[in-house]
């Protein structure tokens, strides 16, 4: 199983929910899109930043289980975002993730979520904690 369809077939219910598409995705990069809906979307229909927050968060974790040992789990310990630019409704965003530290215990990642255009809308630093795999 190629690690995108791994992650294809992962049950993640609020990546369901916020209509995350993964589209690439091995051990040094994850790839995904969502288009922004209005049920995503703050005043004066712009994406809500706890949507690209949300957005972001899922690609970093996505990209921490693709380097887990085998039974491991993950849970976020800290993320940090900088918003650059809004992204309107009906906009196609793009979010890709890569490495910064993976060690055995904590995994850093950084995801560039950029427009389809190009433009770049955040920059989110996330760290996960590795969950060791229950015996």
């Amino acid at each position: 199983m190629t690690p995108l369809d791994k992650l294809k077939n992962l049950k993640l219910p609020f990546a369901e929910l916020l209509g995350i598409a993964f589209t690439e995705a091995d051990k040094e990069r994850v790839v995904a899109e969502l288009i922004v809906r209005d049920e995503l979307c703050t005043s004066p229909s712009v994406m809500h930043g706890g949507a690209i927050m949300a957005f972001a968060d899922t690609l970093g974790a996505a990209s921490t289980i693709l380097n887990l040992p085998g039974g491991a789990g993950t849970t976020t310990l800290e993320s940090k975002t900088n918003f650059i630019a809004g992204a309107p409704r009906g906009a196609r965003l793009i979010g890709t993730a890569t490495p910064v530290h993976r060690g055995r215990r904590t995994q850093v990642w950084t995801t560039r979520i950029a427009t389809a255009e190009g433009r770049l809308v955040a920059i989110v630093t996330q760290t996960q904690m590795v969950l060791e795999a229950k015996t």
